[in-house]
């Protein structure tokens, strides 16, 4: 009786272990298409900040340029994916995913938009783990500061120029908080000089949507 008592136990357990996977997986599966619509929209939302839709007509998110820690500039943990912005068929703008590792409590996850003159459209920080109410200033909801980068470029200021106050340079710092800024500030510079050297790579990109053929 013990015997039979176990191995009733034991089926009724499997069973319940095999009607819970198949829950979990059959959720998983009704909800993966909706968590990728809204990663997308994410995503989207944070480019647009950056480059608005008055200025491109093509789709970002489908028009990319696979980076990664192999990357020379860029500092990358992970592959990541540069977004071409087009009007007309010309790339405008190219956002590029740039890390500054050396961040007060860690690193720094950044996206910079580069016209195609060299200037800067803009600057996000996607992820960080800074102080709150000291460093975490570099989210654009919690302060402005970010917004100084745009319209700024290798030539203004000259590279000499890249760096805080505090530094010699023309960015301001946060009260109390150095080391953010700073990093914030060699990133966007690294990612620029990374447009500068790839100019070609990045906007003289083919428009994927053209169908080309003989004239």
């Amino acid at each position: 009786m013990l015997g039979q008592s176990i191995t009733r136990n034991s089926l009724l357990l499997a069973l319940f272990a095999v009607c819970t996977t198949a829950l979990i997986a059959s959720t998983y599966l009704l909800t993966k298409s909706d968590i990728a619509h809204q990663k997308r929209l994410a995503e989207e939302k944070a480019l647009l900040e950056i480059i608005p839709r008055s200025r491109h007509d093509n789709s970002m998110l489908d028009d990319t340029i696979l980076v990664g820690p192999e990357t020379p500039g860029l500092e990358l943990s992970e592959e990541k994916q540069i977004y071409i912005a087009r009007q007309h068929g010309d790339v405008v703008a190219a956002i590029i995913p740039v890390l500054a590792p050396d961040g007060y409590t860690g690193e720094i996850e950044l996206i910079v938009g580069v016209n195609a003159d060299g200037t800067i459209a803009g600057v996000r920080a996607l992820t960080h783990r800074e102080t709150p109410g000291l460093g975490d200033k570099v989210d654009v909801k919690k302060s402005d500061w970010i917004l100084g980068f745009a319209g700024r470029s290798l030539e203004n200021p000259t590279p000499d120029g890249w760096a805080v106050k505090k530094d010699k340079g023309v960015f301001d710092q946060f009260t109390g908080a150095t080391i953010t800024p700073r990093a914030v500030v060699a990133a966007t510079l690294r990612a620029l000089q990374f447009a500068q050297a790839n100019r070609k790579l990045l906007f003289e990109q083919p428009d994927p949507t053209s169908t080309g053929g003989d004239s």
